[in-house]
């Protein structure tokens, strides 16, 4: 790992919060991410299951950990599995987890090799009543492609047809909402990464310049400082490209006149940063950007500003479509017309504005969550509205990282410019 160290008692501090959620005389079982296979045989780069790392920190394939806190077993409270390694995988793939590491890492003393786990874990089983498995129940994820989990989650239900089997997401989901203070400084530190790297694109941005080698120059500043990577794929979008929402291709040169969209967030510790950014290709906004820029702006600090606990998140995104109408009402985009005839399941300003303002963010740009709870302290949320108007080959998108406090909102990201202003006269 290119990270530092975390503190363990991060990992400590979520067992403890699981163990509370738990039902008694229950096990849980968390299973590492696949290895998974590129071409030939090329594997592409291992990153994590959100949430076994989330429990234990353990950044590396084939692990298990098992937390059974009622065990009259002494000692085996919970368990972690982990790979043996030899000198044959220390030569080709380098060092792995010793047992003392592990234990390091995670906070857990029971450390056994993954080669010997199938006695105590069937024993374990054995005098659980209920079995916690842990399946993606993110609810817009969609794949044919089996994980580790889900093959695990059917062999327990073959072996262990007499057990209670439980699901572990809606546990994980309440653990995940709400950060601690551990966390709240490493996504800090993500967002301190991601900042470096928009104040070096303000230097690099000018006419001619490439989509890919922007790209570049925002890994090379992410790597410098030892961030995983990336924590999504980044868009570097300009002119008319700014107006694809997902835009990846990144293979397009920026030219005179052009605003250039970016979405980027450095990965550090698998937590992520989530950032948004507009800027002039040209060094200057013309007058009908800056003044599109400036909407987007101002509904991203009013949204920014509802963002307090207790806030329904259904009526949030009204809310904020709300501020937005009036911005574009103002551009000349729709009237009021437009508005007094709208579909209410489909409201004119979403011409413009088709995406949501916030989403939870964590290990995951996308983090787990409970889609209708109201907002609470410690929640972590993207705010970025977005103006997108494909017929002037324009599109604005600003978005911020927002911790909810007992008081007001706080701004991970305030140290990183935004003001049109400010942005021309760094890029000057």
């Amino acid at each position: 790992m290119k990270y530092e160290p975390i503190n363990k008692e991060l990992f400590i501090l979520n067992r403890k919060r699981f163990v509370e959620q738990m039902k008694p005389n229950s096990i849980a079982i968390f299973n590492s991410n696949d290895m998974m296979p590129r071409n030939g045989d090329c594997f592409f780069p291992f990153r994590q299951n959100s949430d076994l790392f989330h429990l234990c920190g353990i950044d590396q394939e084939e692990s298990v950990l098992v937390i059974y806190p009622n065990c009259v077993k002494e000692g085996f409270e919970e368990v972690l599995f982990i790979k043996k390694t030899n000198k044959h995988i220390a030569v080709w793939e380098g060092h792995k987890y010793t047992k003392e590491e592990a234990t390091e890492t995670s906070g857990i003393e029971r450390v056994i090799w993954l080669d010997d786990m199938d006695a105590p874990l069937n024993e374990m089983i054995n005098l659980a009543d209920n079995i916690y498995l842990n399946l993606n129940e993110n609810d817009r994820f969609l794949t044919d492609v089996k994980t580790r989990d889900h093959r695990f989650a059917q062999k327990i239900r073959s072996q262990y047809p007499a057990h209670n089997i439980l699901r572990a997401q809606p546990i994980m989901k309440k653990l995940a909402m709400i950060k601690s203070k551990h966390e709240v400084q490493l996504l800090q530190h993500c967002c301190n990464i991601t900042e470096k790297a928009f104040r070096r694109i303000l230097n690099f941005v000018k006419p001619g310049v490439w989509e890919y080698q922007i790209e570049a120059e925002i890994t090379h500043e992410f790597l410098f400082n030892r961030a995983n990577g990336h924590g999504y794929t980044p868009i570097v979008a300009s002119g008319a490209n700014a107006c694809v929402l997902h835009y990846i291709d990144n293979n397009l040169q920026c030219k005179p006149g052009d605003v250039l969209l970016m979405d980027f967030g450095a990965e550090y510790a698998n937590y992520t940063a989530d950032l948004s950014r507009s800027i002039p290709v040209s060094g200057k906004f013309t007058d009908r950007q800056k003044a599109v820029y400036n909407a987007v702006h101002h509904v991203m600090k009013e949204a920014t500003n509802m963002l307090r606990p207790g806030t329904n998140l259904i009526k949030y995104h009204k809310e904020v479509g709300k501020v937005m109408e009036g911005q574009l009402i103002e551009l000349g985009l729709i009237d009021k017309h437009d508005v007094k005839k709208q579909d209410p399941k489909m409201p004119a300003y979403k011409k413009y504005f088709m995406h949501g303002t916030s989403h939870h963010l964590g290990l995951d740009v996308h983090d787990l969550m409970e889609r209708y709870c109201d907002t609470q302290e410690g929640m972590v949320f993207t705010c970025e509205p977005g103006i997108y108007i494909p017929e002037e080959d324009l599109g604005i998108r600003l978005e911020n990282d927002i911790l909810i406090t007992s008081k007001d909102p706080v701004d991970l990201m305030a140290n990183i410019p935004i003001d049109a202003e400010e942005i021309e006269e760094l890029m000057g």
